[in-house]
């Protein structure tokens, strides 16, 4: 089972990545726990939901406070980021990134334990929560995701969800950086925002407030929804049980490069079927 989460094509596009091992502070110190079960142990924890001392033992990946310990020195050395980008580029040079539009939404999640980046909740009686502002491309792809608390208002994490974009090489010529048109809907109604946009050269489609219903963006924007909805199937994102805001920064990270890695391989086997088919 621990073999599936982790395969050795995902595990050579992620060990290059990963900061080198701190020294022995002893000469005969124990030796450091193998990195590529560890990376299983954490992709598993985000997918079950479990807490991480209910790690299961068999699956050979450590303790549940190893493979804490080893995503936190992770995320803080910004290993997610760096493997979101690379599998970006990967999926510009399969052609599988379209950047004609851009698509922005947000979806709040239940803070059982609070902490930082937490607050009342407008949609759940003022629970304490979170919400995750999410950036995709016309095909779905996550381009850049955000943590506030669940009172923080659409619209200011626009401009943020947009510069937090890398720049996607993948292809000889100019990476990709800066979208035609940029969809949302009315909670990202701020003419300020569409000056800017404008000022950039890019089109803003977004909704307004206190209009009547039938804009017809969500004959495009679906797409985001969908993303989200492959995000929340990873059960540690559709509640918020860590305190420290980092660490579910990086799952949050974590979840969109499986969504890109996915993508990918499903990239790979249609174009392989292709030549197959063709050779047939």
């Amino acid at each position: 089972m621990a073999r599936e989460l982790v395969d050795d094509e995902l595990w050579e596009i992620v060990r290059p990545l990963l900061p080198p091992p701190p020294p022995h502070k002893t000469p005969a110190g124990r030796k450091r726990f193998d990195e590529r079960r560890v990376f299983t142990g954490i992709v598993f924890i985000l997918q079950s939901g479990l807490p991480w001392e209910m790690l299961p033992r068999e699956m050979g990946c450590g303790s549940g406070m190893t493979c804490w310990r080893r995503a936190r020195d992770w995320q803080k050395a910004g290993v997610w980021e760096k493997l979101h980008r690379v599998l970006l580029a990967k999926l510009r040079n399969a052609d599988r990134l379209d950047f004609s539009r851009v698509i922005a939404d947000s979806s709040s999640v239940r803070a059982v334990h609070g902490g930082k980046k937490t607050g009342p909740n407008p949609t759940d009686r003022r629970k304490a929560g979170s919400k995750h502002h999410l950036v995709v491309d016309s095909n779905g792809t996550p381009l850049n995701v955000i943590l506030t608390a669940a009172n923080r208002h659409d619209s200011t994490q626009l401009m943020p969800l947009l510069d937090g974009v890398p720049s996607i090489a993948g292809r000889r010529g100019r990476p990709l950086s800066k979208p035609h048109c940029v969809q949302a809907d009315r909670g990202y109604d701020c003419e300020r925002y569409r000056r800017i946009l404008r000022q950039r050269h890019i089109t803003p489609q977004i909704g307004k407030r206190l209009t009547r219903h039938g804009s017809h963006l969500g004959i495009t924007r679906w797409v985001v929804e969908l993303t989200f909805a492959w995000l929340h199937q990873f059960r540690r994102l559709r509640v918020r049980y860590e305190r420290r805001a980092d660490m579910h920064e990086g799952f949050l990270r974590l979840g969109c490069v499986i969504i890109c890695w996915r993508t990918l391989r499903y990239a790979t086997l249609c174009v392989n079927h292709f030549h197959f088919v063709r050779r047939s």
